[in-house]
């Protein structure tokens, strides 16, 4: 049976290995059709047509600054897959940290190699699909460098833009990776890793920044609490329904915690992903020069900054009430709760719309780790509560604070249709990351490879599934001996 479980693994990989083959046999005939000699006029003509027109200083200024400053926003952003990995490793047990890390690699690996093959055309296929729900079904691959002709309508070059772009995908995708901790089939997280960077992301990203339908609705999502967030937090949300609970985390229908091993570790994965949001939402100013360019970048710090803290007290203050001690766990994870909800709204709201936004948020994530425990749904991380609560919030918070009223059709959008807007386009995308990833879940546990076997899990995904400890073996110790709940906190 393990052998069929295997084959069957194998060849879901292979499939998107023939696909990323046929998708280079197209470029490759392109590439000999547009090198057709018929094609070629006179050279002079040629050469002339081909002559760039030079740049004024302001224009040759203005490029350089969005370029360089949205490469360096790229690489804290890709920098946030580090955070996503601490956080996960210090709120899991230590005998599924290699598995957790590794996890976090290849989202990113295979994230930017199928983005870049498929995701980056399907997310933005060009104005001839403005307002539609799909984009080309044949993406182009690849990124079309600007070198000799500066990209002078977006004022970056293509390059930093893809680079922008592909630090989201691998997010969206590494949000799951917490909330299936300890329990998942390494091979089954990456057939989920390039299905959601390769097709489900990109799907739904193109109905709002890619221009299409919800963008021309007037939905408002400026760096991504729905578009990015809630799709990684709706999918870990099926993710987990559909894998179940860890082993001994529900007995005799009670919840039974299971403290991760290392806090530390959580700690400083949050501090780099606080540090990283300053790419992610500054960044996606995406136009950096000139004075009133850069007092925007710098604003969308500052609420980003303030949603953030009031979520971490207001957490902390919650849980304390709650349950009576002060929870550092909740307090991380109200921080990243206030980061979500303002990430779509950022831009356009004021100081104290970011107090508020951060406060709501601080408050949801502690009630949606609460009401995950009473529904038995096991997320080790919180993911959905943080991400898929969180983000949700983010896009109804634009609706109910912001004030940059979208105008469609000619006419500006009243608060309450502004609110309308922001609720449907929120559901719609929430419930496209749902249903596409419970399907891809559910498919992958009736082809049982979905789930390693509870001896496996017992011994910790680290040695079952990749044959090496992350710490010296006489470290490793379990929370959970058949079932039964012990003194050591791993």
């Amino acid at each position: 049976m393990s052998w069929t479980k295997t084959y069957l693994g194998t060849m879901c990989l292979l499939v998107g290995l023939c696909g990323i083959s046929l998708a280079l046999a197209s470029v490759a005939v392109a590439e000999e059709a547009a090198a057709d000699p018929v094609a070629v006029t006179d050279a002079g003509d040629s050469a002339a047509a081909a002559e760039p027109a030079a740049l004024s200083f302001e224009e040759e200024t203005t490029y350089t600054i969005n370029t360089l400053i949205m490469f360096v926003c790229a690489v804290l952003v890709l920098f946030m897959q580090a955070g996503f990995a601490m956080l996960e490793v210090g709120l899991n047990a230590a005998k599924n940290t290699v598995n957790i890390l590794f996890k976090n690699v290849m989202d990113l690996s295979i994230g930017v190699l199928l983005f870049l093959f498929i995701g980056y055309g399907l997310m933005y296929p060009g104005s001839d699909y403005k307002g539609g729900w799909f984009g080309s079904p044949i993406p182009v691959p690849f990124v079309t460098r600007d070198a000799d002709a500066p990209n002078m309508d977006t004022t970056w070059s293509n390059s930093a833009d893809f680079l922008f772009q592909v630090a989201f995908a691998a997010t969206a995708a590494t949000i799951v990776s917490g909330a299936v901790a300890g329990r998942m089939k390494f091979v089954s997280y990456l057939i989920y890793s390039g299905f959601l960077t390769a097709l489900v992301y990109p799907i739904s990203g193109m109905w709002k920044w890619g221009g299409g339908a919800l963008a021309s609705w007037g939905f408002a999502d400026f760096a991504g609490s729905v578009v990015v967030h809630a799709v990684g937090g709706f999918a870990a949300l099926a993710g987990a329904i559909v894998l179940g609970p860890r082993i001994g985390r529900f007995i005799n229908g009670k919840s039974v915690p299971m403290p991760g091993h290392n806090i530390a570790f959580a700690a400083l994965g949050v501090f780099i992903l606080w540090v990283g949001w300053y790419g992610f939402n500054p960044g996606s100013q995406l136009t950096y020069f000139g004075a009133a360019n850069a007092e925007a970048t710098t604003y969308i710090a500052l609420t980003t900054t303030i949603a953030a803290a009031v979520g971490a007290v207001v957490a902390m203050i919650a849980a304390w009430a709650l349950f009576g001690k002060p929870d550092v766990t909740m307090a991380l994870n109200g921080a990243l709760a206030g980061l979500v909800g303002i990430t779509a709204n950022c831009d356009q709201v004021t100081q104290v719309g970011a107090l508020a936004i951060g406060g709501v948020a601080g408050l949801i994530v502690v009630a949606g780790i609460v009401l995950l425990d009473k529904l038995r749904i096991d997320d080790p991380v919180g993911a959905f509560p943080v991400h898929g609560m969180c983000g949700v919030w983010g896009g109804v918070a634009t609706g109910i604070f912001g004030q940059n009223f979208p105008e469609v059709n000619g006419e500006v959008l009243t608060r309450i249709e502004y609110i309308g807007v922001q609720v449907l386009s929120t559901a719609i995308i929430a419930a496209w990351a749902f249903t596409t990833m419970f399907a891809l879940f559910y498919v992958l546990k009736l082809a049982g490879i979905l789930r390693v076997s509870p001896e496996e899990e017992q011994a910790g995904l680290d040695i079952s599934e990749h044959g090496m400890h992350a710490y010296p073996a006489n470290l490793i110790h379990d929370s959970f001996h058949a079932g039964v709940p012990s003194h050591t906190s791993v």
